[in-house]
């Protein structure tokens, strides 16, 4: 049996440590997860997780990457199911907005992350997210499928949007009935 490179241990550790963390902050929330009971649970030790995140802030950091990156990536094929373009972008938008009726992504990404972690816009993620945003927007400005636009101005309020509505269902005492309170909402690029 071939012996593991320390890069592929590292990568074990940090991945055992982001797993532990995503458990433990989904269950407890972030200020009443111990940190010596998430790295318990992954078989590590506290000098693991300071080595590998510096403290338990850095720990949610890495956690809520991974969570909204992965988020990222189910938005991205919700938009190519609704065949991308401008539609592409509103599905992209509709799905992230959607993910926020799940637990994890409720507590860890919407509710803990801002408390914790600061203006979710500055986040790696969330910078990830803008760049495809503008990405598809130069698209569709190279068709002429619309108008001329500031093409970041046009990425920030369409992810802004998504993400303040996200965060408008986390945070309600009724995420389903806040959900449902969008519906009848439609948006074309060229509208008057």
């Amino acid at each position: 049996m071939a012996q593991r490179t320390r890069a592929a241990m590292m990568e074990e550790t940090r991945a055992k440590l982001i797993a532990a963390g995503h458990r433990a902050f989904a269950a407890k929330g972030y200020a009443a997860a111990s940190m010596d009971e998430l790295t318990a649970e992954a078989g590590l030790t506290r000098g693991a997780l300071y080595h590998n995140f510096g403290d338990k802030r850095g720990l949610l950091a890495a956690v809520v990457d991974r969570i909204d990156s992965g988020m990222a990536a189910r938005a991205r094929e919700a938009g190519q199911q609704a065949g991308g373009g401008w539609r592409g972008l509103l599905a992209e938008g509709e799905a992230y907005v959607e993910m926020a009726l799940q637990p994890d992504v409720q507590r860890i990404v919407l509710l803990d992350g801002p408390a914790v972690l600061g203006d979710p816009s500055q986040w790696p993620s969330q910078s990830r997210c803008l760049e495809a945003t503008m990405a598809t927007l130069r698209e569709l400005a190279a068709q002429a499928a619309i108008r001329p636009v500031d093409i970041e101005a046009a990425a920030r309020l369409l992810n802004g949007m998504a993400l303040n509505a996200a965060l408008w269902v986390a945070a309600s005492g009724a995420p389903e009935t806040t959900l449902a309170r969008r519906a009848g909402f439609e948006c074309s690029p060229r509208a008057a």
